[in-house]
């Protein structure tokens, strides 16, 4: 009975099983321990968690934070401090379910991580992509070296299965419209030799890639999914189309983000961009054309990584939103569901330049979806018409310090 209770509350949130482990000795003895199996076995892995920056440029393995990375529930707003001394010499590439895609900076290796208990997975270096890309790649910098390290390093996206204690990851090069693909006991990454299709925003989920051919706009919007390979070994297969939402029914709807375990696509009515349309993929498979009406207590975050978070815990969060660029102005505010009316833009920096903080939670939504996981102290510039001021990728002290914790203090009885 214990058991089967663990085993519903690890389904809603990892921290609440990890809590629940913690009431009592035979609770524990009882219950798995997650130690050992965190990247191995997908039930624990930590959905619904973000990585967050403590902002003025202290991005994680900074010295000033003493090994120390804050991580933040999307679901019950819960705050948890933990300890990753890897962040001295490795820098975050993604975030899958939970889990983070790590890079060694001494030797490129892949590292998968469980950032609560500490599990990891060893992959290929990335270096090994290298001798399998085109030397005639348009040059993003006179080496030719470092022109491919731009291609490779940054706009990854991530995808994670997991079948009988093998674990496969497929990485998604939104710049080189290339796939690659290793195993734990590969020596290097595989990339397939077909293409992805012109996309914007790849969305990762339960172990597959999502993205959308948008362009011809005439053509609709192409929704097209990607497999984990179907034996130890081999390729994937090319992206397949599973569904298509015609022209006449959405106008650029290339965002896909997972609401309450549903892919939505996202786009707008019509050319001017002034109301969003929203559409279940489930329902475009089935060629049922029936927007979403409801988000529920939702608010969607849109942009080159696309995210939805719940109101209910987070104040500055409005339910039935949308955030995204404003049509006129092209700054971030909130479209209302409910009422198609769009709010005043909710920052500064979209209009006057970006620096690192502070800001406030809803703002480090934003800035996690525009630009994703960063490489730590790279440096972006914000461009409208002119060069603005640059800005680290990570920025913005939070400021709810009260509804944080140390995770560690909630594993030790695990040791």
């Amino acid at each position: 009975m214990v058991r089967q209770i663990a085993m519903r509350v690890l389904a809603g949130d990892f921290l609440d099983y990890v809590r629940f482990r913690a009431v009592c000795t035979s609770w524990r003895s009882s219950t798995v321990c997650p130690r050992g199996r965190g990247v191995i076995d997908p039930h624990f892995h930590p959905r619904r968690w973000t990585m967050l920056p403590e902002g003025h440029g202290l991005y994680p393995g900074h010295g000033k934070l003493r090994g120390y990375v804050r991580f933040f529930s999307l679901d019950t707003g819960t705050f948890v401090r933990v300890k990753l001394p890897l962040f001295r010499n490795h820098c975050a590439l993604d975030s899958v379910d939970g889990l983070l895609l790590l890079q060694r900076d001494q030797d490129t290796a892949v590292r998968l991580l469980h950032p609560f208990t500490g599990d990891i997975t060893e992959l290929p270096p990335l270096a090994t992509l290298l001798t399998q890309l085109d030397n005639d790649l348009p040059v993003a910098n006179p080496d030719p070296e470092l022109s491919k390290w731009y291609y490779i390093r940054y706009g990854i996206c991530a995808s994670v299965s997991c079948t009988g204690g093998s674990i496969v990851v497929m990485l998604m090069f939104s710049r080189l419209r290339r796939l690659a693909f290793a195993t734990s006991q590969d020596q290097q990454w595989t990339m397939p030799n077909w293409d992805i299709p012109v996309n914007r925003a790849i969305l990762s989920f339960r172990g597959k890639l999502f993205l959308v051919q948008s362009y011809p706009s005439s053509s609709g919007s192409l929704v097209f999914q990607i497999d984990p390979p179907l034996q130890p070994g081999s390729p994937p297969l090319p992206p397949r189309l599973i569904a298509t939402c015609p022209a006449d029914k959405l106008y650029c709807g290339f965002h896909l983000v997972e609401c309450d375990s549903q892919i939505l696509l996202v786009g707008h009515n019509d050319s001017s961009w002034s109301h969003f349309v929203i559409y279940k993929v489930e329902d475009l498979i089935l060629e049922r054309f029936t927007p979403v009406k409801s988000i529920g207590d939702r608010a969607i975050f849109l942009e080159y990584k696309c995210l939805s978070v719940s109101s209910k815990v987070l104040p500055t969060v409005m339910s039935e939103t949308v955030v995204y660029n404003h049509p006129t102005d092209r700054s971030f505010a909130q479209y209302h569901l409910n009422t198609g009316a769009w709010s005043r833009p909710i920052d500064t920096c979209s209009l006057n330049g970006c620096n690192p903080g502070p800001r406030s939670l809803i703002q480090h939504e934003q800035r996690a979806v525009m630009f994703g996981k960063g490489i730590k102290g790279s440096w972006i510039a914000f461009l409208e018409g002119e060069e603005k001021a640059p800005f680290l990728v990570m920025n913005g002290p939070l400021y709810p310090e009260a509804g944080s914790l140390d995770f560690h203090a909630a594993m030790k009885k695990e040791d």
